[in-house]
């Protein structure tokens, strides 16, 4: 067992004194001024996040953990799909629709390098915390070194602590990213690593059953394996695992964590085993349709913000949702013309 006992300190968002003034705040301008459907949940989810009936959500900030993976040697790649140092190129490049939109929301945008086996050029939004040029083939060895994963997660977690803001949007790529976090996810909550896999009703047979004997490979040499990070080790990606430090600093820190695609997931599933309270900070979002994504959130018991019938790079959904939290959190933070500002907590909290 490698895990740390006792290292992440992220305080519970429950508070039912702060949740009962936020919903009478919101029911109070309801009754001048009519509600706001869903807004309305969402927006008393920030105010607990952030301990407050006047939060304000500022300086999003977009992280996309790119990675390559020891078991992509395995051929899980289609021909026509983008290898990682392409797929991040584009977005260093600003050409895809991930860039224009973080441009038009005011989004920041940084790509860390955690371990793509090529070495890219410099590049004012690249990052580089590489751990090691990709991750070994989890079908033959544990896919990086349990000293490794402390690495990754230690350098998501420093990178964190030096951003600005209180949003940060989270999603990992690479070539294998899915595969490996659908193992993860697969091997941390014992679903059906099929199911997480599948990427449409029309999901061709032989590509379907060539992929299952990959990975159930990877799963039966790591069967024994249940320890969080011991099951990062061994089935995961740098991408993942420096994602998770991404997410448990930033819930030490209340910040709202958006989470867009299986990686990411798989990420906050290992944070949530380390630290069960890191989920009560995030929202969650969608940028491409498939089914296996489906699977992984409703692990979660969750819903993406939004359903748009996108098929982009994850990170995508989360730009386009950030106005709507945004505005969200403005119902309680921006007083209407007449309306008193009232205090930032209930009386028998403010001390």
């Amino acid at each position: 067992m490698t895990t740390p006992p006792g290292r992440f300190l992220i305080a519970p968002t429950s508070n039912p004194r702060l949740e009962r003034a936020l919903l009478e705040k919101l029911a109070q301008r309801a009754e001048r001024v009519g509600s706001l459907g869903e807004l309305e949940p969402l927006a008393v989810r920030i105010g607990l996040m952030q301990n407050s009936l006047k939060p304000r959500l500022h300086t999003p900030q977009m992280v996309i953990a790119a990675a390559d993976h020891g078991l992509a040697v395995e051929g899980l790649a289609a021909p026509q799909r983008h290898q990682t140092h392409d797929l991040v190129q584009q977005i260093l490049h600003r050409r895809l629709p991930l860039n224009v939109l973080t441009r038009m929301q005011q989004v920041a945008l940084t790509v860390v390098d955690a371990g793509i086996a090529e070495n890219l050029t410099a590049h004012e939004t690249l990052l580089v915390r590489k751990i090691a040029h990709g991750t070994r083939n989890s079908r033959v060895s544990a896919a990086m070194s349990a000293d490794q994963a402390h690495a990754a997660i230690r350098a998501g977690m420093e990178f964190a602590e030096t951003l600005p803001g209180n949003v940060l949007m989270c999603a990992g790529v690479g070539v294998g990213s899915r595969e490996s976090a659908a193992l993860v996810l697969s091997r941390l909550t014992d679903t059906s690593v099929r199911d997480l896999l599948v990427s449409g009703p029309h999901m061709d047979n032989e590509q379907l059953s060539r992929l299952m004997g990959i990975v159930q490979g990877a799963q039966a040499r790591h069967r024994d394996v249940t320890d969080p990070v011991d099951v990062l080790a061994a089935l995961g990606g740098f991408e993942i695992a420096l994602l998770a430090g991404v997410m448990l600093a930033g819930a030490g820190r209340r910040s709202l964590l958006m989470i867009d695609g299986v990686p990411a997931l798989a990420a906050l599933m290992v944070a949530s085993r380390l630290a069960p309270p890191v989920t009560d900070y995030c929202v969650f979002c969608r940028s491409h349709p498939q089914p296996g994504l489906d699977q992984a959130l409703s692990l979660f018991r969750a819903a993406p913000l939004l359903e748009l019938g996108m098929d982009s790079t994850d990170g995508t959904g989360a730009a386009l949702a950030w106005p709507l939290v945004n505005n969200a959190a403005a119902l309680l933070a921006d007083v209407p013309e007449g309306e008193e500002p009232g205090p930032t907590l209930p009386q028998d909290l403010d001390r």
